[in-house]
C-alpha cells in the first residue's frame, strides 16, 4: 500500500535540469513529483541505502501506470 503523502519539499533547480525531470516524467507518464520519488528511491537502493526502522518504503508503480 502507498505511503500517504503529507510533505512538501520545496526546492530550485537550473531550468535544464527541470526540463529533464520533465521529459523524463512524460515519457513515463509520471508526474514530476512521481518521477522525483522513483529517481530518489532507485538512487537509493543502488547506494544500499535503506529507511529507518518503523518507515515503509513507496510502493513502486509501473511505468505504464498513467499519472
Amino acid at each position: 500500500m502507498s505511503e500517504r503523502k503529507t510533505e512538501v519539499v520545496n526546492l530550485r533547480m537550473a531550468p535544464s535540469v527541470k526540463e529533464l525531470l520533465r521529459l523524463a516524467a512524460a515519457h513515463e507518464r509520471r508526474t514530476l513529483s512521481n518521477m522525483l520519488e522513483v529517481l530518489i528511491e532507485d538512487y537509493c537502493h543502488s547506494k544500499g541505502l535503506e529507511l529507518p526502522a518503523g518507515l515503509e518504503p513507496i510502493a513502486k508503480e509501473s511505468a505504464s501506470t498513467p499519472h
